[in-house]
């Protein structure tokens, strides 16, 4: 079992946990890619129905099924989520329909007022007064109409609940988004673990490997060169120190917190902070001159890896 599954945190205080839990929650401005919403509105006798659904993707992706009278809608609505996001894949859906019963026969009252009256003028020229039958003029073809949809007021009902949906739509991306971040914290708080027990054993494990390497050229100590030999070994020390490692590491921690907290699309910068961590685990595993270390190495990469994950969900 590595070395790192076996530490613990007891010796921290509660308190001091909660604080800095609270510190950075109130930083965290990060926004996942993954969230669904939906919204319904009834306007005119119609449902509107908005449903929104958003992954990941490398860049922004907008895709509309449209019931084609809402077609002319399509300009405004990728406006709005352009405004909105800066990545991802949304598929925006809109239902319309119209409740049972709701049609209603009307009167084309033009047509109708224009029978009437040659009614009437047919009735002069013959010298009769035949009245005019009702039942009559609503036979007559285009004298009754049903009553059609206001389908201007209707675009705009529909604009209204999009842009409700998108507000939930952006709410969800930010609660899980804030999720994130608080996993990929965790990790942070982790690695710095990590880094902080290979900074205290580092000066132990250099002085074994110079007397370690000095033993083993003990026999060899009159046919070398002391002042060749104590240059090799100054070489050695420096090659196995992995302070400067250790160093950048911290560096690009603290990178990664803040960029957690700006407002701002930060996943591709994210995911570089992910591959220059990585880079240094890897470093800092190929100057490893102990078993010890090795192992620590290999649970920096586990949970950088871990947090890469995460990065590949963040807007």
């Amino acid at each position: 079992m590595f070395p790192f599954s076996c530490m613990h945190r007891a010796g921290r205080s509660g308190l001091l946990e909660l604080i800095a839990y609270s510190k950075r929650e109130a930083m965290i401005m990060t926004r996942s890619m993954t969230a669904f919403a939906r919204q319904s509105q009834i306007h005119q006798s119609c449902e509107l129905t908005w449903e929104l659904r958003s992954v990941n993707s490398r860049y922004l992706e907008l895709h509309f099924k449209l019931p084609e009278v809402f077609r002319s809608l399509e300009p405004l609505l990728r406006d709005v989520l352009k405004n909105r996001f800066a990545r991802g894949k949304i598929e925006c859906a809109l239902r319309y329909q119209a409740e049972e019963g709701t049609d209603q026969l009307e009167l084309n009252q033009a047509l109708v007022s224009q029978l009437i009256v040659l009614s009437k003028q047919l009735n002069d020229q013959l010298e009769t007064s035949h009245p005019i039958s009702p039942l009559e003029l609503m036979k007559w073809p285009g004298a009754l109409q049903t009553q059609t949809l206001n389908i201007e007021a209707l675009s705009q009902a529909a604009l209204a609940a999009f842009h409700l949906a998108v507000d939930e739509l952006e709410s969800a991306r930010a609660r899980e988004g804030a999720q994130l971040a608080l996993l990929i914290q965790s990790r942070i708080d982790d690695i710095r673990l990590i880094l902080d027990n290979v900074k205290q054993i580092l000066p132990e494990l250099l002085v074994a490997q110079v007397m370690q390497l000095g033993t083993r050229l003990e026999s060899f100590k009159e046919q070398l060169d002391p002042s060749r030999l104590e240059q090799e070994m100054v070489i050695l020390a420096q090659k196995a120190d992995v302070a400067e490692e250790l160093d950048r590491l911290e560096t690009h921690l603290q990178e990664v917190e803040r960029v957690l907290g700006v407002e701002e699309a930060s996943g591709r910068r994210l995911d570089f902070l992910m591959q220059e961590l990585n880079r240094e685990a890897n470093t800092l595993a190929s100057k490893s001159i102990a078993t010890l270390t090795t192992h620590y190495a290999v649970d920096l990469k586990v949970l950088i890896e871990q947090m890469r994950e995460q990065v590949q969900n963040i807007e």
